[in-house]
């Protein structure tokens, strides 16, 4: 009810590692997102500090990542923020910040992407519809004298 929502944008740090359960496919993988700033000494952007988060994917989103998403590839994701912490006997605590992934996709501001719609096994077979005729339906003389007249054709900018 009370949760965290949050959109990054950041680079892929790790492989994703792709498991089957008995609650379904899951993936993971770290991203790093940096923060970049205008650096007017210099007169150049700069980056500034790295945060690393660990998206978590399930089902279908798990499959689809499993397939096509790569180190270094920049990607947008959306999803619950948890921030878990955490302290191990002789060791200092330490947090980690997981992302609950809803929404995972390639950051097209910086490159291009082809998207493919994923097949589903257990989808019931698409029904064949027509074509819808896009066509505007030319008027009639009841609608007033502009019936025989055409529209210009456009002509080319040179």
């Amino acid at each position: 009810m009370n949760e965290t929502i949050v959109c990054v944008v950041g680079n892929v740090a790790t492989q994703p590692v792709y498991r089957e359960s008995a609650a379904g496919p899951s993936a993971r993988f770290r991203l790093a997102v940096t923060a970049r700033y205008w650096d007017r000494e210099k007169s150049a952007w700069t980056d500034g500090h790295t945060n690393f988060f660990t998206v978590w994917a399930n089902r279908q989103l798990a499959v689809n990542v499993a397939a096509c998403v790569e180190v270094g590839q920049p990607v947008v994701v959306q999803g619950r923020l948890k921030v878990r912490t955490e302290t191990r006997e002789g060791q200092q605590p330490w947090a980690s910040a997981d992302i609950d992934a809803v929404a995972i996709g390639h950051d097209l501001a910086r490159g291009t992407a082809l998207f493919q719609r994923a097949a589903r096994s257990d989808a019931p077979a698409a029904v064949a519809r027509p074509e819808p005729n896009w066509e505007t339906p030319k008027q009639t003389d009841a609608e007033g004298d502009r019936a025989d007249q055409q529209a210009p054709e456009p002509v080319p900018v040179t």
